[in-house]
């Protein structure tokens, strides 16, 4: 698997490519359909598979102050790629150089000079170029001159919803991670580099893994069951608060899950950790006997949620 940038000329085995254009954040069940059919045509044609992706997100870009809204980062985006069948991550840089590209020289220059590319499928609502006047229309008449291909994904619907990364932010923020992990086919997973912290957890007996929460989308605050993906390969169960701690002095934002049976060291090291489960939001307790007698129940609860969510 491959990390191209789109500044770059693609040569090689990589050029002559399908790629699957779009944003892609979360790679939910929509999102699959798009590249799936990318897959299945370039199999077709024993071609490559390129996926596009913009980072930073265009949101950001045109709104710098947006709250945080990331559903994957970058590296799980490239995994989750290489798992559903591409040869190749296409990185957009989106920057003032990108966002002033016209639609035409999106095509021309960056679809067809840089990347040569033989088809391209995309989602019917993307838009592309300065002024996002470029859509699905220009492409397909500019496949028809140009001499590659193009197809428009149908929407991926449930119950008459599309399926949407607006929806997953929302069911997410709710605290519905049942829901968010139906539309993903996964659980929301933070992933993080594990930071020492104050041991306030070791101290009541729960030492925590500390992560902070970067660019991914806040979920509602509160006590989650989760689990831990370790870098050796092992996957632990665990409950985790994420939010800023309100019993403890000075409020700092962070996911601290505590793993049950484990012992170890894992500063430094970068974990997954998955939402399987919300059990109740944040609360700040009169005193740490409180504190502890809550933790010891919300321990007891991820278990028995955890038992019912299957690996």
């Amino acid at each position: 698997m491959q990390r191209l940038f789109h500044r770059d000329t693609v040569s090689g085995d990589l050029r002559g490519g399908v790629i699957a254009l779009g944003n892609f954040d979360g790679f939910h069940r929509g999102h699959q359909a798009v590249v799936g059919r990318a897959v299945q045509h370039a199999h077709d044609d024993d071609r490559p598979v390129i996926v596009a992706t913009f980072d930073p997100h265009p949101v950001r870009h045109f709104q710098p102050d947006a709250p945080p809204f990331r559903l994957t980062t970058l590296d799980q985006r490239e995994e989750l790629f290489k798992e559903a069948g591409a040869d190749a991550m296409m990185v957009f840089a989106f920057d003032d150089e990108l966002a002033s590209t016209s639609a035409e020289d999106f095509v021309e220059e960056i679809l067809l000079r840089r990347f040569g590319v033989a088809g391209i499928v995309t989602g019917n609502d993307f838009v592309f170029g300065k002024g996002r006047k470029g859509d699905v229309v220009m492409l397909a008449d500019y496949a028809k001159s140009r001499g590659f291909f193009t197809e428009i994904a149908a929407p991926v619907t449930e119950d008459e919803y599309v399926i949407s990364s607006s929806r997953i932010r929302a069911a997410l923020k709710a605290g519905d991670c049942e829901t968010a992990a139906h539309l993903l086919t996964r659980p929301f997973t933070i992933e993080g580099v594990v930071e020492h912290g104050a041991k306030q957890g070791r101290e009541l007996g729960y030492p925590t893994a500390n992560i902070r929460l970067g660019s991914y989308i806040r979920p509602k605050y509160g006590i989650y069951a989760v689990r831990g993906r370790l870098p050796d390969g092992r996957t632990l169960n665990g409950a985790a608060n994420l939010g800023i701690r309100p019993s403890f002095d000075p409020p700092t934002e962070l996911l601290e899950p505590h793993f049950f049976d484990f012992t170890g060291d894992l500063y430094g090291q970068t974990i997954a950790v998955e939402l399987v489960s919300f059990i109740r939001e944040e609360a700040k307790f009169d005193d740490l006997d409180a504190l502890k007698v809550q933790m010891a129940e919300d321990c007891a609860e991820a278990e028995r949620r955890l038992t019912r969510h299957v690996l």
